[in-house]
C-alpha cells in the first residue's frame, strides 16, 4: 500500500531547492557524499519532523513540529538530507547533512511501503534518548504538521537505535511508549521543570 506523504510547505521546498542550486551552500555543507554526487540532485520525500517533548507515566504525549526534512537524491539513492525550520520570516533552509539516518530512513520507508494499511510517514525525534523513529500515522488525510502519536500508529526506530530497542522493527505506539517512559529522565516524565 503506498504511503501518503504529506505536502511540505511550498516555502520550505523552495528554500531547499535554492540551497541545492547554490554551489556555496553545497560546498559549505561538509557533506562529502553530496559534494561527490554525480548528476542533478533532487529534494524528495518531505517528512515533518516532530520532537517528543514529554511522555507521562499514563502514556500522554506532547510533540512539537521542529521542521521538515527532505531526502536529497542523486540517481537511485539518497545521499544526504536537508532540514528546514520555521522562522519569523517563514520556512527557511537550515542545513544539509548525511549519516546513518539517511539510509535507515530509506530502508524504513521501503519497509512501510509493503504494509497492507496505508500510513502517513513522519519522523519523531526523542532527544532524551538520542533516538529518531519513522512515525507511521494512521490518518493519511491529517495535516502532517500537527497532532501527536495515536495509540494505533506505528513507530519504527531508525538505526542507530538506543541499546535494547530494535531498529527497523515496527512497534505500536502503545507498546513503545512505555519503554520510552522508563528510559527518559523521571523529571521530564512527570512534567516537572527540568
Amino acid at each position: 500500500m503506498p504511503l501518503h506523504v504529506p505536502p511540505a510547505p511550498a516555502p520550505a521546498l523552495r528554500s531547499v531547492l535554492t540551497a541545492l542550486s547554490s554551489p556555496t551552500a553545497v560546498r559549505d555543507a561538509r557533506t562529502p557524499s553530496l559534494l561527490r554526487a554525480q548528476g542533478p540532485a533532487s529534494a524528495e520525500l518531505p517528512l515533518p519532523v516532530h520532537v517528543l517533548d514529554r511522555v507521562t507515566a499514563d502514556g500522554e504525549t506532547s510533540t512539537t513540529l521542529a521542521g521538515w526534512r527532505f531526502l536529497i537524491r542523486t540517481g537511485d539513492r539518497a545521499v544526504a538530507a536537508a532540514d528546514t525550520v520555521l522562522t519569523a520570516d517563514g520556512w527557511t533552509f537550515s542545513r544539509f547533512f548525511e549519516g546513518p539516518y539517511i539510509a535507515s530512513t530509506e530502508l524504513a520507508l521501503r519497509q512501510a511501503e509493503t504494509m497492507t494499511q496505508p500510513y502517513q510517514p513522519r519522523l519523531l525525534s526523542v532527544p532524551g534518548l538520542y533516538m529518531l523513529a519513522l512515525w507511521l500515522h494512521g490518518d493519511t488525510e491529517a495535516d502532517g504538521a500537527v497532532g501527536g502519536p495515536a495509540a494505533t500508529d506505528l513507530l519504527v526506530p531508525l538505526a542507530p537505535a538506543p541499546p535494547g530497542i530494535a531498529a527497523h522493527r515496527p512497534h505500536r505506539v502503545t507498546e513503545l511508549l512505555p519503554v520510552l517512559t522508563h528510559r527518559v529522565t523521571p523529571t521530564r516524565l512527570l512534567g516537572s521543570p527540568a
